[in-house]
């Protein structure tokens, strides 16, 4: 695989575009564009004989075109450096996916996989909370902002041209504007309630319903139930069954199955056997209760 070779896909000189990214600009740039017949050469000799040199070749004289697409994507607040990295592993999946048979040139076909590698990066990285997911939501993420004519928000004649036009909902337009215009806010980041001496989080305010009255009567309830029917079911087994079932689960100093296998005078497994057939047989019969 292409993209396994690591640093061998850059020349000595090249520095990794996240330390230093303007001496990883100015170094990508001073790279020459190949010929057509050079880039051809390069994409047969891969294609046709796995030359992992002419794949290095084709990925290192197409880092510049990275970068081009790298700067559109600037407007989302993340590290220049960062995106293009991301869109350099974008075209080395390219490189190593390319046939120059089809007769189209490699930059067309790799500015796919160069976008998709930046918007994967792009989603998981922009927002702590996932912002899209669904493909319609990409779709309005990554155009939504070039869309808009201004910083407001938009008027209804402006949102529903833009949800003709990606063909989408009004309501998805208005609700991805609301997402991208909010920021996400830490759970437990302390926030002041007016008063000096008192700091709370949001999860502080959050209502502990496992001390609503209600809820603990309903629970004891169920308890008591639950209990009823156990008792009511263990007294349908033999008087074997359910000795074993309380002393293995109901006691406090439970029994081993070599325990209850000595006492009996059988072997463990059969002790086994005995528990799992009342197992069954108490949750058949509670079953048959509720």
């Amino acid at each position: 695989m292409i993209y396994n070779m690591g640093t061998q896909l850059q020349p000595s000189q090249l520095n990794s575009p996240g330390k230093d990214i303007e001496s990883y600009l100015s170094s990508v740039h001073s790279i020459p564009i190949l010929s057509k017949e050079e880039e051809k050469e390069l994409a047969l000799k891969l294609y046709e004989e796995d030359d992992l040199d002419a794949a290095r070749q084709l990925v290192i004289h197409h880092l510049r075109f990275v970068v081009h697409i790298a700067r559109s994507y600037q407007g989302y607040g993340l590290p220049l450096g960062d995106i293009v990295q991301e869109g350099n592993v974008g075209l080395m999946k390219a490189v190593n996916k390319y046939d120059p048979h089809r007769g189209v040139k490699l930059v067309s076909f790799a500015v796919h996989w160069i976008k998709a590698e930046i918007h994967e990066y792009i989603l998981r990285n922009w927002r702590q909370v996932k912002i899209a997911t669904t493909k319609a939501q990409r779709k309005l993420f990554f155009n939504l902002r070039s869309k808009k004519k201004s910083l407001d928000w938009l008027t209804k004649e402006e949102a529903e041209k833009i949800a003709k036009d990606l063909n989408v909902d009004v309501k998805d337009v208005l609700h991805m504007e609301n997402r991208l215009s909010s920021n996400d806010s830490s759970f437990d980041t302390p926030v002041a309630t007016g008063n000096d001496d008192e700091i709370m989080s949001p999860s502080q305010y959050l209502e502990d319903k496992r001390y609503d009255p209600e809820v603990i009567v309903a629970s004891d309830q169920a308890d008591q139930v639950n209990k009823q029917e156990l008792f009511a079911a263990l007294k349908s087994l033999d008087d074997r069954s359910k000795d074993i079932l309380q002393r293995r689960y109901l006691s406090d100093d439970k029994a081993t199955l070599h325990d209850l296998a000595d006492e009996y005078d059988v072997s463990a497994e059969r002790i086994r056997q005995i528990e799992n057939a009342a197992l069954k047989k108490l949750k058949s019969l509670m079953v048959d209760f509720a």
